[in-house]
Protein backbone atom coordinates (compact mmCIF):
# COMPACT_ATOMS: atom_id res chain seq x y z
CA UNK A 1 0.00 0.00 0.00
CA UNK A 2 1.58 3.29 -1.05
CA UNK A 3 1.59 6.51 0.97
CA UNK A 4 -1.32 8.12 -0.87
CA UNK A 5 -3.56 5.11 -0.17
CA UNK A 6 -2.59 5.15 3.50
CA UNK A 7 -3.30 8.87 3.70
CA UNK A 8 -6.67 8.41 1.97
CA UNK A 9 -7.55 5.59 4.37
CA UNK A 10 -6.65 7.76 7.38
CA UNK A 11 -8.73 10.67 6.04
CA UNK A 12 -11.75 8.42 5.48
CA UNK A 13 -11.98 7.03 9.04
CA UNK A 14 -14.12 8.65 11.73
CA UNK A 15 -12.76 11.35 14.05
CA UNK A 16 -12.84 9.27 17.23
CA UNK A 17 -10.65 6.61 15.60
CA UNK A 18 -8.28 9.29 14.28
CA UNK A 19 -7.95 10.73 17.79
CA UNK A 20 -7.29 7.29 19.24
CA UNK A 21 -4.63 6.49 16.61
CA UNK A 22 -2.98 9.86 17.14
CA UNK A 23 -3.00 9.32 20.91
CA UNK A 24 -1.46 5.88 20.39
CA UNK A 25 1.31 7.39 18.27
CA UNK A 26 2.02 10.00 20.95
CA UNK A 27 2.19 7.41 23.74
CA UNK A 28 4.32 5.05 21.64
CA UNK A 29 6.80 7.94 21.39
CA UNK A 30 6.49 8.41 25.17
CA UNK A 31 7.14 4.67 25.64
CA UNK A 32 10.24 4.85 23.46
CA UNK A 33 11.61 7.77 25.47
CA UNK A 34 10.72 5.91 28.68
CA UNK A 35 12.76 2.93 27.48
CA UNK A 36 15.85 5.15 27.15
CA UNK A 37 15.73 6.13 30.85
CA UNK A 38 17.74 3.84 33.19
CA UNK A 39 15.30 1.25 34.53
CA UNK A 40 16.07 1.91 38.19
CA UNK A 41 15.01 5.54 37.79
CA UNK A 42 11.92 4.86 35.69
CA UNK A 43 10.17 2.14 37.71
CA UNK A 44 8.21 4.61 39.86
CA UNK A 45 6.29 5.61 36.71
CA UNK A 46 5.13 2.02 36.21
CA UNK A 47 3.19 1.65 39.46
CA UNK A 48 3.44 -0.40 42.63
CA UNK A 49 6.18 -3.02 42.33
CA UNK A 50 5.21 -6.72 42.61
CA UNK A 51 1.49 -6.08 42.94
CA UNK A 52 -1.37 -6.84 40.58
CA UNK A 53 -4.71 -5.26 39.85
CA UNK A 54 -8.08 -7.07 39.88
CA UNK A 55 -9.12 -9.30 36.99
CA UNK A 56 -12.71 -8.02 36.93
CA UNK A 57 -13.92 -5.27 34.62
CA UNK A 58 -17.09 -4.08 32.92
CA UNK A 59 -18.02 -4.81 29.31
CA UNK A 60 -17.50 -1.12 28.51
CA UNK A 61 -13.99 -1.24 29.96
CA UNK A 62 -13.21 -4.37 27.92
CA UNK A 63 -14.34 -2.57 24.75
CA UNK A 64 -12.17 0.43 25.64
CA UNK A 65 -9.15 -1.80 26.30
CA UNK A 66 -9.68 -3.61 22.97
CA UNK A 67 -9.88 -0.32 21.06
CA UNK A 68 -6.68 0.92 22.70
CA UNK A 69 -4.96 -2.40 22.01
CA UNK A 70 -5.92 -2.23 18.32
CA UNK A 71 -4.75 1.39 18.01
CA UNK A 72 -1.38 0.57 19.60
CA UNK A 73 -0.82 -2.46 17.36
CA UNK A 74 -1.77 -0.52 14.23
CA UNK A 75 0.36 2.54 14.97
CA UNK A 76 3.38 0.53 16.16
CA UNK A 77 3.81 -0.67 12.56
CA UNK A 78 4.17 2.93 11.33
CA UNK A 79 6.64 4.41 13.83
CA UNK A 80 10.14 5.13 12.59
CA UNK A 81 11.48 4.06 16.00
CA UNK A 82 11.41 0.61 17.58
CA UNK A 83 7.98 -0.06 19.08
CA UNK A 84 8.22 -3.54 20.54
CA UNK A 85 6.77 -5.06 23.70
CA UNK A 86 7.91 -2.63 26.44
CA UNK A 87 7.13 0.44 24.34
CA UNK A 88 3.65 -0.92 23.53
CA UNK A 89 2.99 -1.89 27.16
CA UNK A 90 3.96 1.56 28.47
CA UNK A 91 1.85 3.25 25.77
CA UNK A 92 -1.15 1.10 26.67
CA UNK A 93 -0.65 1.73 30.38
CA UNK A 94 -0.62 5.50 29.89
CA UNK A 95 -3.65 5.46 27.58
CA UNK A 96 -5.67 3.36 30.02
CA UNK A 97 -4.48 5.46 32.95
CA UNK A 98 -5.92 8.54 31.22
CA UNK A 99 -9.28 6.78 31.21
CA UNK A 100 -9.10 5.86 34.90
CA UNK A 101 -8.57 2.16 34.25
CA UNK A 102 -6.29 -0.08 36.31
CA UNK A 103 -3.42 -1.97 34.67
CA UNK A 104 -0.72 -4.46 35.52
CA UNK A 105 2.50 -4.41 33.51
CA UNK A 106 4.45 -7.68 33.55
CA UNK A 107 8.13 -8.22 32.81
CA UNK A 108 9.36 -11.70 31.97
CA UNK A 109 12.52 -13.50 30.93
CA UNK A 110 13.29 -16.76 29.13
CA UNK A 111 16.21 -18.46 27.44
CA UNK A 112 16.10 -19.20 23.74
CA UNK A 113 17.43 -22.39 22.10
CA UNK A 114 20.94 -20.91 21.93
CA UNK A 115 20.86 -20.16 25.67
CA UNK A 116 20.58 -16.39 25.27
CA UNK A 117 18.38 -14.50 27.70
CA UNK A 118 15.29 -12.85 26.17
CA UNK A 119 12.98 -10.38 27.85
CA UNK A 120 9.33 -9.55 27.22
CA UNK A 121 6.74 -7.13 28.59
CA UNK A 122 2.95 -7.37 28.46
CA UNK A 123 0.05 -5.39 29.82
CA UNK A 124 -3.22 -6.53 31.39
CA UNK A 125 -6.27 -4.48 32.29
CA UNK A 126 -8.88 -6.49 34.16
CA UNK A 127 -9.12 -9.82 32.37
CA UNK A 128 -7.99 -8.44 28.99
CA UNK A 129 -4.37 -8.56 27.82
CA UNK A 130 -3.82 -5.28 25.99
CA UNK A 131 -0.33 -5.97 24.64
CA UNK A 132 2.13 -8.86 24.48
CA UNK A 133 -0.29 -11.74 25.08
CA UNK A 134 0.88 -13.68 22.03
CA UNK A 135 4.33 -14.28 23.57
CA UNK A 136 3.72 -14.16 27.34
CA UNK A 137 3.36 -17.93 27.87
CA UNK A 138 7.02 -18.44 26.92
CA UNK A 139 8.29 -16.19 29.73
CA UNK A 140 8.65 -16.41 33.50
CA UNK A 141 7.39 -13.30 35.31
CA UNK A 142 10.27 -11.55 37.08
CA UNK A 143 8.51 -8.27 37.79
CA UNK A 144 5.05 -6.78 37.82
CA UNK A 145 3.75 -3.28 38.39
CA UNK A 146 0.18 -2.41 39.38
CA UNK A 147 -1.23 0.95 38.33
CA UNK A 148 -4.42 1.53 40.31
CA UNK A 149 -7.06 4.22 40.09
CA UNK A 150 -6.15 7.41 41.87
CA UNK A 151 -8.39 8.08 44.85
Amino acid sequence: MDLSKKFHTFISIDWSTKRLLTEALFFLAFGRIFKMIPFGKSTRLLGTHMEETAYSMSALDIATAKNISNAIHIMSRYTFWESQCLVKAVAGMKMLERRGMETTLYLGTARNQQGDLNAHAWLRSGSYYVTGAEEMAKFIVVGKFAKTKKA
